[in-house]
């Protein structure tokens, strides 16, 4: 079979796309997300695998910067719309693609590539880890009740425009993203994805609604964008209220967003979805049993340069440890590395040839790099190697976080 993969013609963008909802079951896109995937693709960093005039492979990043512990932006390539056509499968054609890709991410200078996967037994294989969870909440609002913090009657909630709050809204997660790792830096284009609302996607609910907070000030500190699903049952009103977005800058904001929530009329049952695993809301509700929390696999991250990853974040403690690294689809990153970071905020990450300390792979790696996921519980199933003792508790307290990472929306 001759195949050739090629980067992505702008006139071939129809046909590339037609064939990435193949690969997905072939359910079309609605055409307001059909039309915001079209504006937000960068054709140069898109590949496609042709046999003869059909596509039948398709890779694409987005140019991103995601937050790391300590706050600063790290560039990252946004892995997405990566699809093999039903009928060219197991023929090598998925590996073809994320090896080009993560050769063009390193060329790039891009010391990190994320991604979420709709399959996440897929890409372990290629070095990427899962690093953070999201939380999906179904909260009883009949038997749940929430005990707020001082303050919280002092904000104003105003319900407002779509289009008119988003410069607020925008203004609110971009203060945001430096708090709390793993949220992408909003490139131009982004903030669109939070209006796309097609009809026909709402499945019995309302158009998207929006709820600003406001500070004694007036200045918006915080908000949430929701539906409302009516439904009716023998006994009356049985309405949903459906949590898209919620993001405030202080607890009192926090509060009085998810007190509204609960409060709309005709509606017993709050849904939030993509949810940091510790969210506010868990320690405001009267019973967290009855709010159904579940966690699953969000964002799956890569180390693509192991220098320049590990040397970009800060740490929580200091730490001088030699990490053994394995990383046989990527070899450049394979070897020994020398880590040492004072826990005020200087990390420098080297090569050496001193005896290592842990041993793991890259995939573990990515897994712990944004502080969510301990090298402690990763040492317990076996994923790292202690080499010299005591050298996983002091490094696996550098690498935790004081909060959360978190990815607050899909790509």
């Amino acid at each position: 079979m001759s195949l050739e993969m090629r980067v992505l013609k702008w006139d071939e963008w129809d046909a590339w796309f037609d064939h990435l909802e193949l690969a997905f079951g072939g359910v079309p896109e609605l055409a307001q997300g059909r039309e915001l995937y079209r504006s937000l693709t960068e054709p140069e960093r898109s590949l496609a695998v042709w046999d003869g005039e059909d596509c039948v492979g398709s890779a694409s990043a987005f140019s991103f910067r995601v937050s790391v512990p300590g706050g600063g932006l790290v560039p990252a390539a946004g892995v997405t719309m990566v699809g093999v056509s039903p009928t060219h499968r197991r023929q090598g054609v998925l590996s073809s693609m994320m090896r080009r890709q993560l050769d063009d991410v390193r060329a790039a200078g891009e010391p990190l590539a994320v991604l979420t996967a709709s399959d996440p037994a897929i890409y372990g294989r290629f070095g990427y880890g899962t690093a953070t969870y999201a939380l999906s909440l179904e909260i009883d609002t009949t038997r749940v009740r929430l005990s707020v913090p001082p303050g919280t009657d002092g904000v104003r909630l105003r319900l407002v425009d779509l289009e008119k709050a988003l410069a607020d809204c925008e203004r609110v997660y971009a203060e945001l993203v430096t708090r709390r790792p793993g949220m992408p830096a909003r490139q131009p284009g982004w903030e669109r994805q939070a209006l796309v609302d097609p009809p026909e996607g709402r499945e019995g609910a309302s158009p998207l609604k929006c709820v600003v907070a406001e500070g004694p000030d007036g200045e918006v500190v915080g908000y949430a964008r929701y539906r409302v699903k009516p439904e009716w049952g023998p006994s009356g009103s049985d309405g949903k209220v459906e949590v898209v977005d919620l993001d405030a800058l202080d607890p009192a904001a926090t509060a009085a967003l998810w007190r509204y929530l609960f409060g709309i009329d005709l509606t017993w049952t709050v849904r939030a979805h993509k949810r940091p695993v510790d969210d506010p809301v868990l320690h405001l509700v009267s019973d967290v049993r009855r709010s159904r929390a579940i966690s699953r696999d969000a964002l799956h991250l890569r180390l693509v340069d192991v220098a320049a990853a590990l040397g970009a974040r800060t740490y929580g403690a200091a730490v001088d440890v030699v990490l053994e690294v394995e990383d046989a689809f990527c070899p450049w990153n394979e070897g020994r590395w020398r880590l040492v970071a004072d826990g005020a905020g200087s990390a420098v990450c080297t090569r050496t040839e001193e005896p290592a300390d842990l041993a793991l792979s890259v995939r573990e790696l990515g897994s712990a790099y944004l502080g969510g996921i301990t090298l402690a519980s990763l040492a317990a199933a076996g994923r790292v190697r202690e080499l010299r003792p005591g050298a996983l508790a002091r490094t696996s307290r550098a690498f935790a976080g004081d909060v959360a990472p978190w990815l607050p929306h899909g790509f």
